[in-house]
């Protein structure tokens, strides 16, 4: 078996062409620049769970509003389908099925009675939620803006990096409450989450939201004095007033405490709140608000987010004839970015993985990472658009191993988790690794990432920290459906982090650990099943899973463990007794990113493999009941709300038709991608959704993060523009493209002809053109040479 040699690939592109020059397209003559295209409220409708409010490019404050805490759908706490707000708060996660966050929420009011809860949906007079309406609603990067109705108060909200920005604009009332819930959490709080709020004087108010086991610090300063204050535990009514209000308190420290800070206002008066949040403590929140807000100016700060998320949105340049396409791309990136959320304070404190504060020397440090999403798009896509930033989410991972001793898989805001199937931290260290960026510990990571592989975490940390599965897959080669839950899925992924562990052994020279990894890189084929033709759970004796046939689906309980007893390659299922990862036998059939030629040696040559793949997209797109609410965005047993279908597209590259690469990548993005608030066919997945269409529409899609190689797909725009370091751009052009012409019929790299259907990221990194000439009919000439097929193991 030959293990193909990128190193001689970035050798050989090594070259200067002196004889070609290529003329720059000149930009549209047009005063709308890269962030007037973003539209925020893509994906706040269905399951895109994105949210509308405002932050700053990797920000550690996302203050946006929330129409609810409670459920699936309100896990980013907006859904455009509700007409009430409950106020605005100051952290959010960007697409998640995680319910989380919803940090310090203030929310201004009108009215006599003083509320302490938000009230129901369908009757917000019960308490301090508002009805409000789309048509006076306002969303774009950095800024936000509503009325509500219920009080006839505008809110606007901007932020910087650590701090929030409210602007109220009120009508005149003799009694206006401002009220800030420290007991608001999206997904509720948990019974030992115990907040504190002090009221320091006047205008200044101090506090920590206990959120899950988080504590989220914050000062907060308003710009006028209040006239009179107080604080509330709405988790308790004395006795003798029947109420939770507790008027002219300066502290209050429970589960469901808050503040409540009245004025009279004119009409028309602003009243502005500067809220400073830190992960470390009150005095840190104090420095963040005085060192990045010390004025009043409002409508400057805004103006400076406008500008920063211009300014990181503009390393990408379009040219293109459609309005929308160009509003979905920077949408998309914007989205890619805002992700990717950082923690530290301004003196570059910041709360570890061990629970106790660290201290920066530079750069940021991530709290967050999605993995089990994220690796596939959103972290190539980084190396691409965010280089300064990589080494820092690198370093992240690195202190995080260190502090907690262990190394961690998908978590959020730096709490341990092991929670998803694989190890995917894995292929984010080693994709960053192989493309350069080395500034961290990288024998460290490298040692962190080998131990774990290699068996069950030491004491004191339980088992459940360590791979799932490991002992057997050890033993064995593969997860066993009788001891595993999500077997198969656990031994093609685990596969797929071994041989990313040996690409990194091979590049620092560690020969035998190399041999070790490449190996186990292998186990996918351990459940394989030639009979059925699919990836099939395995007994620890070696048996299959008995397929149904006429049988009645069953659940079978061993112990604690409880599985499925019949094959079903339809059935999704449901945890624990699943046997794939939000998927089914057929959607899960094509996750060999690591080997696609070794794929379609076990389904009978390219032929067999690209019959598979056409039944895959036309089929039909119904499960096997229970049905799941992840299966969305389809076509055929295609998934592309969920992340495992998300490379499934580029699959015929490998098969020699890549004319069906270009034409399906192009059906996904046709139908899947859209403007307005449903355009996410599924969970935004912290970027993962939006980096898939930012690559796509480029042209390029990488299929093995753990390579330097994209494969190429259909490139949508007339052109793009990728600023890089040094003053070096990378420009995509295309001619004759249009939805019709999808197909590739010439690549001209440089002025100098490509007949292969990939591109390594150092020929990126390099500056150049690449120019795609498209046409309405496939060119099945190109691309089509056994060398044009990208990176596989077994090539």
């Amino acid at each position: 078996m030959k293990i193909y040699n990128t190193s001689k690939i970035l050798f050989s592109i090594v070259f200067f062409i002196p004889l070609f020059s290529f003329q720059q397209p000149e930009l549209a003559n047009t005063d709308k620049k890269s962030v007037d295209y973003v539209d925020p409220f893509i994906g706040t409708d269905f399951f895109g769970h994105t949210f509308p409010g405002a932050t700053s490019p990797f920000g550690m404050v996302q203050l946006s509003p929330d129409n609810d805490t409670e459920g699936w759908t309100y896990s980013s706490g907006y859904s455009y389908q509700d007409n009430t707000i409950m106020g605005f708060s100051h952290t959010h996660l960007s697409g998640t099925g995680y319910t989380g966050c919803g940090d310090v929420l203030f929310m201004p009011t009108i009215g006599n009675k003083i509320d302490v809860v938000p009230g129901p949906k369908d009757n917000p007079s019960m308490g301090y939620r508002s009805t409000f309406s789309h048509e006076k609603e306002t969303s774009k990067p950095g800024y936000y803006s509503v009325i509500l109705d219920d009080y006839n108060i505008k809110v606007e909200l901007t932020t910087t990096k650590r701090v929030g920005f409210h602007r109220y604009t009120f009508p005149k009332s003799g009694k206006a409450p401002i009220i800030i819930d420290l007991g608001h959490t999206i997904g509720g709080t948990a019974e030992d989450d115990i907040s504190k709020i002090t009221i320091e004087n006047d205008s200044i108010i101090t506090g920590m939201k206990s959120s899950r086991g988080v504590k989220v610090y914050f000062a907060a300063h308003f710009s006028k004095p209040f006239r009179y204050s107080g604080t509330f535990d709405a988790g308790y009514y004395t006795p003798e007033s029947g109420a939770s209000l507790f008027p002219y308190k300066n502290e209050e420290i429970g589960r469901k405490i808050g503040g409540f800070f009245i004025y009279e206002t004119n009409a028309n008066e602003e009243i502005l709140v500067k809220v400073g949040i830190s992960f470390v403590s009150v005095e840190g929140a104090k420095r963040n608000l005085e060192s990045e807000i010390n004025h009043w100016d409002f409508d400057q700060v805004k103006q400076n987010a406008y500008d920063e998320w211009n300014k990181e949105l503009s390393k990408l340049q379009v040219i293109d004839k459609s309005e929308d396409k160009k509003s979905i791309f920077y949408t998309a990136v914007y989205h890619s970015l805002l992700a990717q959320q950082t923690s530290q304070d301004i003196d570059g404190k910041y709360f570890g993985m061990d629970s106790k504060v660290h201290t920066l020397e530079s750069g940021d440090f991530y709290p967050s990472f999605s993995c089990w999403d994220t690796y596939r798009t959103e972290h190539p896509l980084m190396t691409i658009i965010a280089r300064n930033h990589v080494n820092d989410m690198i370093r992240s991972i690195v202190a995080k191993a260190k502090a907690y001793g262990w190394m961690p898989a998908q978590h959020f805001r730096n709490e341990f988790g092991q929670g998803m199937v694989g190890d995917h931290l894995i292929p984010i260290v080693v994709d960053a690794y192989l493309k350069g960026y080395r500034d961290y510990d990288t024998e460290f990571i490298y040692q962190a990432m080998k131990i774990k592989a290699l068996g069950l975490p030491p004491a004191p940390f339980p088992a459940s920290a360590g791979r799932s599965g490991i002992s057997d897959y050890i033993a064995l080669g593969y997860a066993p459906y009788n001891k595993v839950t999500e077997s198969v899925p656990n031994t093609m992924e685990l596969a797929y982090n071994d041989w990313c562990i040996a690409q990194m052994a091979k590049e620092m020279g560690k020969e035998e650990d190399y041999k070790l990894f490449i190996e186990r890189a292998h186990n996918y084929k351990k459940v394989f099943d030639g009979e059925t033709q699919f990836f099939r759970p395995k007994n620890a004796d070696g048996s299959w899973l008995p397929e149904l046939k006429n049988n009645e689906q069953e659940i079978v309980s061993e112990g604690e463990h409880s599985f499925y007893k019949y094959f079903d390659p339809l059935l999704v299922g449901r945890r624990p007794n699943r046997h794939y990862t939000e998927s089914n036998a057929w959607q899960y059939l094509w996750s060999v990113q690591h080997d696609p030629v070794g794929l379609i040696e076990l389904l009978g040559g390219n032929e067999a493999f690209s019959q598979r793949l056409d039944d895959f997209f036309q089929m039909t797109p119904t499960i096997t009941l229970p049905k799941y609410v992840g299966v969305v965005g389809t076509i055929g047993q295609y998934v592309h709300g969920n992340q495992p279908s998300h490379h499934v597209a580029y699959l015929y590259n490998y098969a020699l038709q890549p004319w069906k690469t270009q034409e399906m990548t192009r059906k996904v993005m046709d139908q899947l991608y859209r403007t307005g608030p449903g355009g996410l066919c599924g969970n935004e997945d912290m970027g993962s959704l939006s980096s898939w269409y930012v690559l796509s529409a480029m042209g390029i899609y990488p299929v093995t993060p753990g390579s330097t190689q994209y494969a190429i797909g259909s490139p949508i725009f007339d052109n793009v523009r990728l600023e890089l370091s040094e003053g070096k751009t990378f420009q995509i052009s295309t001619k004759k493209n249009s939805t019709e012409n999808k197909y590739i019929q010439s690549v001209r790299l440089n002025g100098k002809p490509v007949n292969r259907a990939w591109l390594d990221h150092q020929e990126i990194m390099d500056g150049g053109t690449i120019e795609f000439t498209m046409g309405s009919k496939p060119n099945k000439k190109w691309g089509t040479n056994v060398d044009a097929i990208p990176f596989s193991m077994s090539k």
